[in-house]
């Protein structure tokens, strides 16, 4: 009777690499026929190698052994690894079946302690694959750096504009899909496929003198209809003249916050990750002379 888990005596190392890049200014079409655009990229990778499993007793959870080394270090930690058999299987031709009808074998999700992951397809008779060589999340990173991921186009404060002091201000930026998204890729390492779908979340203004404010989305554009009062959704109020900075100038930082969702349909795995965006702006700002 096989154990659910099993310890590898050695680490592996991930070597995922994505051929062609994808731009994200334009479609292109690479030698192998894969294809990618601003909006919506298919990256094609390819893990960094594989290890056959040894043979052994046949069962339902097959064990995991030692994977052949990839790198030098000699005293690379133990790692637990659990194999689940993906239910419901691939379809038949599904790559995760590595050129195998469905009645060869099994297609297991493998899942370790050092958080890498991937799958495995296992013949009838033989248990003991290699611990994986494919983490999902990794692949989803690939993916995301396929994607054109701008920080916030900033529309106010504007560079030209000049503010009072004590009047409420509207911060905003023109959202677009390269700003804004969402934007998805798709890249497809050994036997994982992963989709992540990248948009921003929110909008971090740090404006210049000691405050920030937080926006969960990209502000409301102001309209003189609205006269003196305060922004619904992404407002500063400025209680000193820039004059006192250096230069003159308030030096602000817009920084957009992007959530990737991305999911390993084989595996029935998926999971979320952040990166960020930021865009310089600057604010002058002045105090009302009143003359009697």
């Amino acid at each position: 009777m096989l154990s659910r888990t099993a310890t590898a005596a050695a680490a592996v190392v991930l070597a995922v690499v994505l051929v062609p890049a994808a731009h994200a200014d334009g479609p292109t079409v690479g030698s192998d026929g894969c294809r990618g655009s601003m909006l919506s990229v298919t990256v094609c990778a390819a893990d960094g190698g594989s290890s056959a499993g040894s043979p052994g007793s046949s069962g339902s959870k097959p064990a995991a052994a030692a994977p052949a080394a990839t790198g030098g270090d000699s005293k690379a930690p133990t790692d637990t690894c659990s194999y689940d058999l993906v239910e419901p299987p691939p379809p038949a031709g599904h790559q995760a079946w590595k050129g195998h009808d469905p009645g060869d074998g099994g297609v297991y999700k493998v899942q370790c302690d050092s958080g890498r992951g991937g799958v495995v397809f296992v013949p009838k008779g033989q248990d003991g694959p290699a611990a994986p060589t494919i983490d999902p999340e990794l692949v989803a990173r690939k993916a995301a750096a396929s994607m054109r991921l701008d920080g916030p186009k900033v529309a106010s404060p504007r560079a030209a504009g000049t503010y009072v002091v004590g009047m409420p201000m509207w911060m905003w930026a023109t959202p677009s899909p390269s700003t804004f998204g969402p934007a998805t890729a798709t890249a497809t390492a050994g036997g994982v496929t992963v989709t992540a779908t990248a948009k921003v979340t929110r909008v971090r203004w740090a404006m210049g003198d000691g405050t920030t404010v937080t926006c969960h989305g990209p502000g409301t554009p102001y309209a003189k209809s609205r006269g003196k009062t305060t922004s619904p959704d992404c407002g500063h109020l400025y209680e000193r003249p820039s004059s006192e900075q250096p230069g003159g100038w308030y030096q602000g930082t817009a920084t957009s916050t992007w959530t990737i969702t991305w999911t390993a349909p084989a595996l029935a795995d998926g999971g979320q990750f952040t990166e960020t965006r930021a865009t310089g702006f600057t604010a002058d700002v002045h105090e009302v002379q009143v003359l009697n």
